[in-house]
Parts: structure tokens; sequence; C-alpha cells
């Protein structure tokens, strides 16, 4: 059974354009290094034949995760986000409790996690321990060094 993952109408957006490139560029591509290969003659030993076909083979395995991926998204319909706890899509100030460091944060999708962009998944130990969380409210989060006490600072539409 596949999981069902939450996606914002950019992230939906970014994952379709990947699938369409790899049915439309890459794989008429390798079919052409296939068929090259295939022209040169003995394909028992025929190292180029075998590496088009591997690559086939795992661009095959990619499309196919996508598009169980792609079956399995939503669409997260932002206007209907409430911004007085913290889920998917919010934008979140913390501070740790401990060293008074305030960090912004803004909770997305696994796929959509991009730690320059200052967008972290919801999956994440952070992610984790502020979802569902107020403003005010401590989330004790959990990371390889021990757990962290972060206070909600303010919570705002991603």
């Amino acid at each position: 059974m596949s999981q069902i993952s939450y996606y914002t109408a950019e992230g939906l957006q970014k994952l379709k354009n990947e699938l369409h490139d790899m049915k439309t560029v890459q794989r008429p591509s390798i079919s052409a290094q296939i068929g090259e290969a295939r022209d040169k003659g003995d394909l028992s030993e025929n190292a180029e034949y075998d590496a088009a076909k591997e690559a086939q083979g795992l661009l095959e395995m990619k499309i196919s995760k996508l598009e169980v991926v792609l079956g399995n998204a939503r669409l997260i319909d932002e206007s209907n986000i409430d911004n007085s706890r913290v889920f998917i899509l919010s934008k979140v100030k913390i501070k740790n409790i401990k060293n008074d460091m305030e960090m912004e944060y803004t909770l997305v999708a696994e796929n959509e996690a991009d730690l320059k962009a200052k967008k972290i998944s919801v999956d994440s130990p952070i992610g984790k321990g502020l979802l569902g969380k107020s403003k005010g409210d401590l989330a004790d989060v959990e990371t390889p060094n021990g757990i962290i006490q972060f206070e909600i600072m303010e919570i705002s539409r991603g």
C-alpha cells in the first residue's frame, strides 16, 4: 500500500515535469543508444549495448516509481490552512530554549524539502516535533544529541 503525500502546486508541477522529461527526452535517447549499439553487431560482447539496456531498466524503474508517487499525490488547498497550529505549509518561527537562537522554517512535503531555502520536511525530527503545536507551545524535538526544546514564537502561512 502506497502512502499519500501532500504537495504544493509548485512541488506537484515539478514532479510532473520530471516525469514528462523522463518519458519524452530520456526514454527516446536511451532507445537511440540501444539502436546504435545493436547496429554494431554481436550483442553478446557489446558493452555499449549492455550499458544502454541497464540504463533503460533503471529509467523505467524511476518512471514507474514516480508514477506511483504522482498517483498518490494530493494538492494542498492553501486557502484552508489554519494559522493557529503548525501544519504542512506553515511558516514557523521557533526559538531554541537552551541557547535562545531563533530560526524560521516552512514545513513542506518530503520531496520539497530544501534546507537552503529554509524548507524542512514534515517527516523530519523538527517537522514532526512542531506539527500540531500552537504559538507559545514548547516542542520537544529528538535529535542524535538528545532532546532539544523549541518554543513556537510565530505561525504564518508559508
